[in-house]
């Protein structure tokens, strides 16, 4: 699958929350962007796991051509049976998030957009054994399935304390929610929102600021 600008906010987004997380999982971590952005700003151990075998075969090669090859370990296999060594404090996963939506003719593009390997509750499930008692997550997903996610997450025993909504301009509708959970309820839920560009098609100050460690030209 190809990087997309969600995913990139997504990342970038969580790399500054997590300092001081000894141990981090990337759930479904595709050829490895996001623990290697969060690898970028923490001191973690990484674990990063990968059911479909090219993409972790470009996991594995990504890892070891980056700085940070020994902090991550990318992992091959399904996360809902994977003996995983350890718990840990933060969890991040861009899961397959497409259910009951038109299918492409490419499998390994359903399997990576759609649930036909892995549903949200059987993810938030993984995320409950293997989340330490004072450990949260982060989930992206689009902006129509945020009630039907928190309802299934709260099943599990997870609450939602912040959320970045994010938009392609100010004028259209939010079609993404970056999600922070943790296992204790929060005060106030702290809700924020982002959009990409402007009505001139130029990315904004709050895009600019949240990437600029990662996009080499901004």
């Amino acid at each position: 699958m190809k990087v997309c600008t969600d995913a990139c906010l997504f990342g970038a987004w969580f790399a500054d929350k997590i300092h001081g997380k000894k141990s981090v999982l990337d759930i479904g971590a595709g050829t490895g962007l996001l623990s290697l952005m969060l690898a970028q700003k923490n001191e973690a151990i990484f674990h990063a796991i990968e059911i479909d075998h090219p993409s972790f075969e470009q996991l594995e090669q990504n890892i070891n051509a980056s700085l940070w090859k020994n902090h991550i370990t990318a992992m091959e296999g399904d996360a809902t049976t994977f003996n995983f060594p350890l718990g840990y404090d933060f969890i991040i996963t861009n899961p397959p998030f497409y259910e009951g939506d038109l299918l492409s003719p490419d499998n390994q593009k359903n399997f990576a957009k759609h649930h036909t390997g892995l549903t949200l509750l059987q993810l938030t499930e993984v995320i409950q054994r293997q989340l330490t008692k004072k450990g949260n997550f982060g989930i992206l997903l689009p902006y129509h399935r945020t009630h039907e996610y928190i309802v299934i997450a709260e099943k599990c025993g997870f609450y939602l304390c912040e959320q970045l909504l994010v938009k392609q301009t100010a004028k259209h509708d939010f079609f993404r929610s970056i999600l922070h959970f943790s296992r204790q309820r929060s005060g106030t839920l702290q809700t924020y929102i982002l959009a990409i560009r402007d009505d001139h098609q130029h990315y904004t100050p709050e895009f600019t600021s949240l990437l600029k460690d990662y996009y080499l030209y901004l």
